[in-house]
């Protein structure tokens, strides 16, 4: 077998990979952002291939190193072309385009694209490039040690990790992901993702490709045998694992959490797929799939960092349990097999180092990005969603109906308030509708009966809800809808021809009131509703002939009782 053929083609494989993140980051966050991500992994890689072209190689594959601490850049590609290793460059390239788009998921959802592309930058010019060279150059000091890390457990899949963590903690949650209970206590709300469907086919092509991006560097048939094995058993147990945990844990098997194990398993299998056998590659996997699920879990209901994916606990976690299990599970020189504390040793050594660059390099740029250009999205961009604030597309999924969840926002979280007046914010209309003929009428003695149509901003759901509930709204009816006014939304231009129309995601909320009077539920709306920003809303109101409740009979004021 012509294993350099293999070996590009391995690189062919670990390149597919970035359509496997953006399924599976896209799967897991909503409709409203699938645009966004799609464009976040593109230029990943688009960008993470210009900075490494022309700084990034150069440093990580320099044969000048300072104290095996950092390469001087060279440009062999631009002065010696028909001599330089363009096999080693392809190769170099696509791994470290997967460690800059580790991150995308866990800062999905409320990141600027702008802020993104900054980072995807720093990550592919001097973060992997640097730590990288430590453990893969000949000259790194990690190398020099005997460190381990066959296909990049740590040096690709911790640091994605890594900055995932640090990304998220820098951005805060999701609007509506956290909030605090009747005990005073912050409680997690759960945000489904849009399609568990292109979750799975993600993961599943990021399965496919891992047997290149393990196997691409084997050095012969038997080798590449022995990784495509050990790839294969510890993703299996990671997730069979994983599936009878949460089974025995929830009383139900998790289905997107054991997605997360499957790639779990492969992350803690990179690094030692080559000196493990399978039954190393059999207890990883085992730890790969409870590890996951504990840390996923722990960050989001203890810790209260939102990572949409789970971004954390497959690639940071699973990265540092993978690296340090080389120095337990090597056949030849782990501990488990007589290798003592050596290799061991050199491993939770590579561990501590490469965390600390990364942390205090993703930290520095994070806290920059976030000082200057901004990191975080605004609260009317994220409730919108990023495909039409950030891209000016409508819709990722055009001509089908997309229903996010309304998580709307508490009653002290607003938006900066602008300039426009209430009344002109929150206009609000009577419409007179005659009774059509041989309607059931209430006798007089029922009283009036009116119906209050509002259609707002659904981030403000939630504060519209509790709002009217103070004041003794017992019911209401609530639909999500698509609309504009008389300004027909923003202009956006798609492949430069401009949308005629935006249509915009509000929440219509129909209430019928008789006893609770009609102008303290119009002022209790607007108060609830108003920002002053274009878009916080209209207010119909409507008389109403009678009210029949189908279950007793019940009319009138009887038919509004939700006791009876």
């Amino acid at each position: 077998m012509d294993m350099s053929v293999w070996y590009l083609l391995g690189a062919v494989l670990v390149f597919f990979m970035q359509g496997g993140f953006a399924m599976v980051e896209t799967g897991f966050t909503r409709a409203k952002n699938a645009g966004n991500i799609i464009m976040k992994n593109l230029m990943d890689f688009c960008i993470g291939t210009i900075v490494f072209v022309g700084l990034g190689y150069g440093i990580m594959n320099s044969e000048n190193y300072f104290f095996g601490l950092i390469g001087k850049p060279e440009y062999q590609m631009f002065t010696d072309f028909a001599n330089f290793d363009w096999a080693s460059f392809f190769f170099q390239l696509v791994f470290c385009a997967t460690a800059a788009t580790i991150v995308s998921g866990s800062m999905a959802e409320r990141t600027k694209f702008v802020s993104y592309c900054i980072y995807s930058g720093v990550i592919s010019a001097i973060v992997y490039p640097i730590e990288a060279g430590w453990a893969w150059n000949g000259q790194g000091w990690l190398a020099l040690l005997g460190f381990h890390d066959f296909a990049g457990s740590a040096v690709i899949h911790m640091v994605g990790g890594l900055t995932a963590l640090i990304g998220a903690i820098f951005l805060g949650p999701r609007l509506g992901k956290y909030y605090i209970d009747k005990n005073g206590k912050k409680q997690s709300r759960a945000i489904l993702g849009h399609s568990v469907t292109l979750g799975a086919l993600g993961c599943f092509i990021l399965w496919f490709c891992w047997y290149g991006f393990n196997g691409a560097a084997a050095t012969d048939a038997d080798q590449l045998a022995k990784i495509l094995s050990t790839t294969t058993i510890a993703p299996a147990t990671a997730t069979v694992t994983c599936m009878l945990f949460t089974w025995f844990k929830n009383g139900k098997p998790d289905v997107s959490m054991c997605l997360n194990a499957s790639l779990a398993g492969l992350v803690a299998i990179t690094a030692p797929c080559d000196v493990v056998d399978g039954i190393g590659a059999f207890f990883i996997g085992l730890v790969a799939g409870i590890l996951v699920d504990v840390v996923v879990e722990t960050l989001d209901l203890k810790l209260h960092i939102d990572d949409p994916v789970g971004a954390v606990g497959v690639h940071f976690t699973n990265g540092l349990w993978g690296t340090i299990a080389v120095g337990l599970f090597d056949m030849e020189n782990g501990l488990f097999y007589g290798g003592g504390f050596r290799q061991l040793g050199v491993q939770a050594l590579g561990v501590v180092t490469i965390c600390a660059y990364t942390a205090v390099m993703m930290t520095i740029t994070f806290a920059i990005i976030k000082k200057t250009v901004g990191l975080r999205c605004s609260t009317e961009e994220e409730i919108r969603g990023l495909d039409v604030t950030e891209h000016g597309l409508p819709s990722a999924y055009a001509d089908f109906t997309i229903n996010d969840n309304l998580l709307g926002l508490p009653a002290d979280e607003r938006s900066e308030t602008g300039d426009i007046p209430e009344g002109a914010a929150i206009p609000v209309t009577h419409v007179d509708q005659p009774a059509p003929a041989g309607a059931d009428l209430a006798p007089a003695s029922y009283g009036k009966y009116t119906k209050i149509t509002i259609v707002a901003n659904a981030g403000r759901f939630d504060a519209l809800k509790a709002a009217l509930s103070k004041i003794g709204v017992a019911g209401m009816t609530v639909t999500q809808v698509m609309g504009c006014g008389t300004q027909k939304g923003k202009t956006e231009y798609y492949r430069g021809a401009p949308v005629i129309m935006t249509l915009l995601p509000k929440v219509q909320v129909d209430i019928v009131v008789s006893t609770v009077p009609v102008e303290k539920v119009v002022a209790t709306a607007k108060e609830a509703l108003y920002t002053g920003h274009m878009g916080d809303g209209k207010i119909f109101i409507y008389n109403v002939e009678n009210v029949i409740r189908v279950r007793t009979g019940a009319q009138g004021i009887e038919a509004l009782d939700n006791e009876v």
